[in-house]
């Protein structure tokens, strides 16, 4: 006899959809079938039944320059969860002198408490830990963490083209997973000096300094010492066309690369930044045109990008708002709470099929970063799973998300499709809109056996003969 019985819903998986009830015992899914039994039983007839999401790039009570992101770790996966996504992977990021076992300790510290879903970490590599700390990565995997953060950009986080040499190939050494932020930084900050000496501090100056030709040479340059290193490679938030022809060229010569992209870059332009309140749209890479923006949902149709995470990082109003000069305002966007639903307006309006919303923002995630359990329906996995009203309209405003900041860059968008129950390893903790569980149920999710070159291999060349070309 089951615990629960999610019946007479539309199963959706990376796989297709299907009419089927889904039977939880304990922590687990037990059945997939029809007509299954239960203590208790969930009507879930219209609704679509998807695994729980999974939300790889996050920022939970980070710091970042002089400020922390608004949400923590409970009012961050609280919002999650009542989203739909019931799986976050944050960020550790040591400080000079600081062991990276150190501040995983630390870091879990924070959020073990706190959180709501379950969660992982990456693991960030600065320059000073590359330069002295690489034969510490094995006692990390060893902790359960496969994934390192790398950045081509920011100061004492920009890794020269050798220092990113030598990191791909002691994380592949290891069997990990290296995670890329890729611009060209020190170029880039050229631009910026550039820009302020003539006066140019207002928000659109930071698009203008951050061209997206400067994002798709530091991507190819990045793929180029990947290759000479033997390494897979993922990168964060792509954000235009010319970035993405880059990734789809790879992606059709089989090698394992893999790009990911946010809702901001699907929902928004650079046009935001010329608004009354320009300095809220600030992230890196900053938004673009409504043609990358077009891009990249083509690019998702058909699989050269793999995932939508968030990369959120929430800051208040003023935060964003008060800073004289758009080099001094902090950058990132809160969307973990609608990212399921947003991505899920172009299954609406037919840009995107429905196994392949389940697939970037569930499935894939899960596989790429090694989530034992997560990103599935099939017995044995975790009972993740939401129960997701295709016809329930949300409109986004400051009192409607759990968000712990007081604006969302979606305010007033009216969105069809939202979670009507999600359930974390059985569990209901999120309704109609309400969390109803509790902070600090969510556990860390010590990585299984770390995605391998090999089964990288095989996605990327699953994904190249997926009608790349012309991107």
């Amino acid at each position: 006899m089951n615990d629960l019985v999610i019946a007479s819903g539309t199963v959706v998986t990376a796989a297709g959809a299907y009419r089927a009830d889904i039977g939880i015992r304990g922590e687990r899914v037990a059945a997939v079938g029809h007509g299954l039994a239960g203590l208790r039983t969930m009507d879930a007839d219209g609704c679509y039944v998807i695994p729980g999401g999974v939300d790889v790039h996050v920022h939970l009570q980070m710091a970042v320059g002089g400020f922390v992101s608004s949400d923590t770790f409970a009012s961050g996966s609280v919002a999650a969860a009542c989203g739909g996504t019931t799986t976050l992977v944050d960020f550790v990021e040591p400080a000079v002198g600081q062991s990276m076992l150190q501040a995983l300790a630390l870091r879990r510290g924070e959020a073990d408490p706190q959180v709501a879903v379950d969660y992982g970490l990456h693991m960030t590599l600065p320059v000073w830990q590359v330069d002295h700390a690489l034969d510490e990565l094995e006692q990390v995997m060893e902790q359960g963490v496969y994934s390192f953060k790398m950045y081509q950009a920011y100061g004492a986080l920009c890794l020269d083209d050798a220092r990113l040499y030598a990191a791909l190939r002691a994380i592949r050494r290891g069997g990990g997973f290296p995670i890329l932020h890729s611009e060209n930084g020190p170029l880039i900050d050229v631009l910026r000096a550039e820009a302020q000496d003539q006066g140019h501090v207002a928000p659109v100056w930071h698009a203008r300094t951050r061209p997206a030709a400067l994002e798709a040479e530091s991507i190819a340059r990045a793929l180029e010492i990947a290759r000479l290193a033997g390494s897979p490679l993922y990168i964060v938030h792509v954000s235009c066309g010319p970035a993405l022809e880059v990734l789809a060229c790879a992606q059709r010569e089989g090698r394992p690369v893999f790009g990911e992209t946010c809702p901001q870059y699907l929902w928004l332009t650079e046009d935001h930044l010329g608004g009354p309140h320009g300095g809220r749209f600030v992230c890196s890479p900053p938004l673009r045109s409504a043609a990358d923006q077009q891009a990249l949902w083509i690019g998702l149709s058909r699989g050269v990008l793999g995932v939508v995470s968030t990369d959120h990082c929430p800051f208040t109003a003023d935060e964003k708002d008060s800073p004289p000069a758009f080099t001094r305002i902090p950058g990132g966007l809160p969307s973990v709470e609608a990212r399921l639903s947003l991505v899920f307006q172009a299954v609406r309006r037919g840009t995107l099929a429905l196994s392949r919303w389940v697939d970037c923002c569930c499935s894939t995630p899960a596989r790429l970063f090694g989530l034992a359990g997560k990103g599935e329906l099939a017995p044995g996995y975790d009972a993740d799973l939401v129960v997701f009203d295709p016809q329930k309209e949300m409109t986004i405003s400051r009192g409607a998300l759990h968000e712990r900041v007081d604006w969302s860059p979606y305010d007033g968008m009216t969105l069809t499709g939202w979670p009507r129950a999600v359930y974390s390893r059985g569990e209901l903790v999120a309704e109609s809109g309400r969390f109803v569980s509790r902070t600090g149920r969510g556990r860390f999710l010590a990585a299984g056996l770390a995605p391998g070159a090999t089964h990288l291999a095989a996605r990327a060349q699953d994904w190249s003969g997926r009608g790349v070309e012309g991107y």
